[in-house]
């Protein structure tokens, strides 16, 4: 479906997390010969419909047909059909760097970090640690190469899995060496490691030895997170698991204060992304508490996310204008999320009424610089 493409009247304005729609055969090209048999791929049922096949196995978490759902912004019909095929979809500049730039320039946007789409849909199924970092491995390697002659305007960022730290320390280096400017992980872990542990100490370390941002973005995530606490009804599931993915990217942000992570990494960028950004104040204002109350000998967590992290957040949030200023804007950043249809594409009028709300040097900073100085983007 066709919209009108606006033009966002600030200068220098960058989005911190864009998407890309992958090639169908991207696994099967990129990945070592060795594991393209298990390579993720889209297939076909008997039916017509398609399917995200994963090592070799029809997704259980992907419904058959929803492929073709992926890039259908602003579409009512969202019913999965075997004449919506996924590579059949692609809006403007989702799957094809020249569009891409092409958009940007269109809607003022000077740098665009992208993210994958399918690459957020597999490591819920998987569970083999040497697969799931052949599976990152060959998605750097493609993100890479597809924003390789754009001039520095699209952005790559590495995705790392944490089911096999000593081989995502390697693939950083690698990825980082091959134009990736940053990388990230999901908000779970099937070893059941929370993100702040010790255990990840030396991908983190490693971060910090390339001077390289890590954030967590969500995907996918185990329905298992909340067994023994309530189960989801079929009915409402998908509407309550979107908005309840930003309570998985809480968790993993909090173990990083609880753990002391941030604080044996007193360099390491950490970022947040695509979970709101309102929420972050009284978050802050609650570990102060806490740490206050027990008479915790820490450094207080208002300090320590001004010194170290960062958030994105969405176009049309109304209440993180009022909350920068508290958190600091040093901080916050915001994210188109296109083309994924769960975000609006009129995200230039919402982010237009939300620069405004913004003091002159908070909003240049919102809209663009912290991207910049966080991810040096420039000199």
């Amino acid at each position: 479906m066709a919209y009108e493409i606006k033009r966002f009247p600030y200068e220098g304005t960058v989005d911190a997390d864009g998407h890309i729609l992958e090639p169908p055969d991207l696994w099967e090209t990129y990945l070592e010969e060795k594991y393209r048999a298990r390579a993720l791929r889209i297939q076909v049922d008997s039916d017509g419909y398609e399917y995200l096949e994963i090592n070799g196995q029809p997704s259980k978490r992907s419904r058959k047909g929803s492929l073709g759902l992926l890039g259908a912004m602003g579409e009512e019909n969202m019913r999965p059909s075997p004449d919506r095929r996924y590579a059949d979809n692609f809006p403007f500049g989702a799957s094809d760097a020249r569009d891409r730039l092409s958009l940007m320039e269109q809607e003022n946007l000077e740098y665009s970090l992208l993210y994958p789409t399918l690459g957020l849909l597999w490591e819920v199924e998987l569970t083999d640690p040497e697969l799931s970092l052949a599976y990152c491995r060959a998605y750097n390697r493609w993100i890479a190469d597809f924003c390789r002659d754009s001039g520095g305007k699209l952005v790559p960022i590495a995705q790392l899995t944490l089911l096999d730290v000593e081989g995502s320390v390697q693939e950083l280096e690698r990825a980082v060496k091959d134009g990736c400017r940053g990388a990230w992980v999901n908000p779970f872990n099937h070893n059941r490691v929370i993100h702040g542990a010790s255990a990840h100490d030396p991908l983190f370390a490693k971060c910090v030895e390339l001077d390289v941002p890590f954030a967590i973005h969500p995907t996918f995530t185990p329905h298992a997170a909340a067994a023994g606490i309530f189960d989801w009804p079929r009915e409402g599931r998908a509407w309550g698991e979107a908005i309840w993915l930003r309570s998985i990217v809480q968790q993993a942000l909090i173990s990083f204060f609880s753990l002391g992570t941030l604080e044996r990494f007193p360099t390491l960028r950490l970022g947040v992304l695509e979970a709101g950004s309102g929420w972050i104040g009284a978050m802050i204002d609650r570990l102060d508490a806490y740490t206050d109350s027990l008479n915790i000998k820490r450094t207080r967590a208002a300090e320590v996310f001004r010194r170290q992290c960062f958030i994105s957040g969405d176009p049309d949030e109304t209440a993180a204008p009022h909350i920068i200023a508290h958190v600091g804007d040093e901080c916050f950043m915001w994210a188109t999320d296109y083309p994924h249809p769960d975000h609006p594409h009129t995200w230039v009028d919402d982010l237009t009424l939300y620069a405004q709300a913004l003091p002159a040097g908070t909003r240049e900073k919102v809209l663009g610089g912290n991207v910049k100085r966080i991810y040096k983007l420039e000199g």
